[in-house]
């Protein structure tokens, strides 16, 4: 089957004639475990719940795929109350006092902040350097993990994953990569060679804005013993409510993926020909200096892409007059959304920086009301 059908047929349950297509979620702490315990799957609300397990399949499905040597492989997943959560999970199930982590000094800014502040005080040492001109190749010597985001965010940044996860390999470090603007409909880490593909899910994957959620998916089974322990040792669970509806949201993604993604096109190329925008960063762009290699490595382009104007005035200005961009942080929801990222601090960017990620609505609407809003900034 083809991937959007894969994807929608995957959130359905099993048929049985008189029950619903979609099974309602378990709310449950303990489970009814006589004897041993080790006969049933389910004993306690914090280890395994069976509305998560509907969904980790879900999402195994979508990051399962091709190795470039064209073996297949069928990737499993474990779902976290949030995308920092799962990030949290990986640092401290591979990371131990004394070994280093490689990461871009652009990567997503809690990430970082997660790691100097609390994971290098016990004795992890960091190494960093930008995303762009894959510069943690020169990094990795005695590394344990070597830490990816292609596209950053918020620069919009690429590098190759699959000669950098061949090249920690060889340096014998693991590779996780933070693939939540594409999502793994829209770029496969595990394909490309990494042992980790992380996200947080609050973002496309459900796309509805009103999620909490991240996931972590392996393909190996060790591995995923690790952060299974971790989530259940540190209570880092998901509610089966926000599986449930993660689960209904999913299902959608095909649809809200394609049609945000050929917004984010269209948008970045209308910004390219307005003379108040001083750049634009998206891979899909032929200009982008990481194109060739976004074209290699992903599906689709992403929804989000940045761009800078004037000054902090302008930036302002130009949020204040729009009428369809929602001025709100996080990205990856049906309805367009846009900030002047610097407000937030922990990004080098300028005062006029803003990111925007590109919703559903009709691109002429979008683009109409953009081309007002840019007005009023001169």
């Amino acid at each position: 089957m083809r991937e959007s059908t894969r994807i929608i047929r995957s959130t359905l349950s099993r048929t049985v004639p008189g029950e619903p297509l979609h099974t309602g979620p378990v709310f449950a702490a303990p489970y009814h475990t006589p004897g041993d315990p080790s006969d049933t799957p389910y004993t306690y609300a914090r280890s395994h719940n069976p509305t998560w397990t509907a969904l980790e399949k879900a999402i195994g499905q979508i990051e399962s795929g091709h190795l470039a040597t064209g073996e297949s492989y069928r990737a499993t997943a474990l779902v976290f109350a949030s995308g920092m959560a799962a990030c949290a999970a990986v640092f401290g199930a591979v990371l131990r006092p004394g070994d280093v982590v490689v990461l871009p000094s652009n990567a997503y800014y809690t990430a970082r902040v997660l790691l100097q502040e609390y994971f290098a005080p016990m004795g992890i040492t960091l190494r960093m350097s930008p995303t762009a001109g894959n510069a943690q190749a020169e990094l990795l010597e005695g590394a344990r993990l070597l830490w990816l985001e292609s596209p950053s965010n918020p620069g919009m940044e690429i590098c190759d994953i699959a000669l950098l996860s061949e090249a920690a390999h060889r340096a014998g470090a693991l590779v996780a990569v933070d693939n939540t603007t594409p999502t793994p409909l829209g770029q496969l880490p595990l394909a490309l060679g990494a042992d980790f593909s992380v996200a947080s899910d609050t973002k496309s994957m459900t796309g509805h804005s009103d999620l909490l959620l991240g996931h972590v998916a392996v393909r190996d089974l060790e591995l995923r013993a690790k952060i299974d322990q971790w989530r259940t040792l540190t209570g880092a669970a998901l509610g089966p409510m926000e599986a449930w509806l993660a689960l209904r949201s999913i299902a959608t993604l095909p649809l809200r993926l394609e049609r945000s993604c050929e917004n984010a096109q269209r948008i970045a190329e209308f910004l390219t020909s307005r003379k108040e925008v001083t750049s634009v960063f998206y891979p899909g762009l032929p200009s982008h200096p990481g194109h060739e290699i976004a074209k290699k490595q992903m599906r689709y382009f992403g929804p989000v892409l940045s761009f800078v104007l004037r000054d902090k005035t302008a930036a302002e200005t130009f949020l204040s007059q729009s009428t369809l961009l929602t001025d709100a942080t996080s990205f990856g929801g049906i309805t367009t959304t846009a900030e002047r990222r610097a407000k937030w601090g922990g990004d080098t960017v300028p005062d006029g920086f803003i990111r925007l990620s590109a919703g559903c609505e009709a691109i002429e609407d979008l683009i109409e009301d953009m081309a007002q809003a840019l007005d009023a900034t001169r």
